[in-house]
């Protein structure tokens, strides 16, 4: 059985960097976000992988598809078969769309799936190319723990199913305002510093993504709501807390407590995780040539009062529930 930590949180909260972090400690690896969702990665002639080559052809990726094949598996890149919603009917899809709702909701979703014989099927294929990814990448990089940030509380709750993984899970909580600033223009917020280095190395400005700050505020309110839900029902010695912003402001400190939850030996901060020969997929940032840990709080200059009295009413007593004032 494979060690599997998952981040959980809404994106754009710094699961890459923490991510990256963790993976620079000598038992854990990662490859950011496990799912590998073909639309997320985009033209894979021009996608690159974060230790800078085109991810066709990057050794790393060649390693893992000889180490699927070894396990009876074919693996792509573009349909990976990781993503628990990928590839189902559209039966399974409809019902897969939904954030996760809480045990009762969740209950009346397996139910209505297990109607779905497709589903059943699948469902054993997806947690066993899980299972043997994870394995793979732990064997190729001679880790013990993995780290996925695909975030989503929905997979989350099939992982913790999966009977070849041993999930532990990183809750990771970032001030909602940042994150909104974050939604209503990603490229220059939540990509890589260097323009040209965004959208997984592919540059351009990813207008298509931008919300508005009610959008904004909305979508990060209800990823918080998802992730509330899903812990509710996992016993508390399965799941810890972290905030961005102490990290950043502390990384050997926050790192310190991980690896304490994760099992694994002391290793110190490191002082340039990014040339560990990382192979992450997700956020631009991984793409950065810096290995400086910045606090980015630029949404105290960049969200305007009248953008600030929107969030306060969509999402503002969620925040200050966690601290932030």
């Amino acid at each position: 059985m494979t060690r599997v930590a998952y981040i959980l949180a809404a994106s754009h909260s710094g699961s890459t960097l923490l991510s990256m972090l963790l993976g620079a400690h000598p038992q854990i690896v990662t490859i950011g976000e496990m799912t590998l969702s073909a639309r997320a990665i985009g033209d894979l002639d021009r996608y690159r992988c974060s230790c800078g080559r085109v991810i066709k052809e990057c050794e790393f990726w060649h390693k893992v598809k000889d180490g699927m094949a070894a396990r009876g598996f074919e693996f792509d890149l573009a349909h990976a078969g990781t993503d628990y919603r990928a590839g189902m009917s559209r039966y399974a899809q409809r019902l897969l769309g939904p954030m996760y709702r809480g045990r009762a909701l969740e209950g009346l979703r397996d139910v209505a799936l297990g109607l779905s014989g497709a589903w059943r099927r699948q469902l054993p294929e997806v947690h066993r190319r899980n299972a043997a990814l994870a394995s793979v990448i732990c064997e190729i990089k001679r880790a013990e723990i993995v780290i996925d940030s695909s975030k989503i509380a929905l997979r989350l709750k099939y992982l913790l199913r999966n009977p070849g993984l041993d999930v532990r899970v990183i809750r990771l909580i970032r001030d909602g305002r940042a994150v909104a600033l974050t939604y209503m223009d990603p490229a220059v917020f939540a990509d890589a510093r260097d323009p040209t280095r965004r959208a997984g190395g592919m540059g351009g400005d990813r207008a298509n993504e931008r919300l508005s700050i009610y959008r904004a505020a909305y979508e990060w309110r209800r990823c918080m709501e998802e992730a509330e839900h899903l812990l509710q029902g996992l016993d508390r010695s399965r799941w810890i807390e972290v905030r961005y912003e102490d990290y950043c402001r502390d990384s050997g400190a926050a790192l310190k407590r991980l690896h304490e939850f994760l099992g694994v030996g002391p290793s110190g901060q490191p002082k340039d995780f990014r040339t560990l020969g990382q192979h992450v997929i997700g956020n631009g940032m991984r793409l950065d040539t810096t290995s400086e840990i910045r606090l980015d709080e630029r949404w105290r200059k960049e969200l305007t009062q009248a953008d600030l009295r929107v969030f306060n009413r969509m999402a503002g007593q969620m925040n200050r529930q966690y601290g932030y004032v």
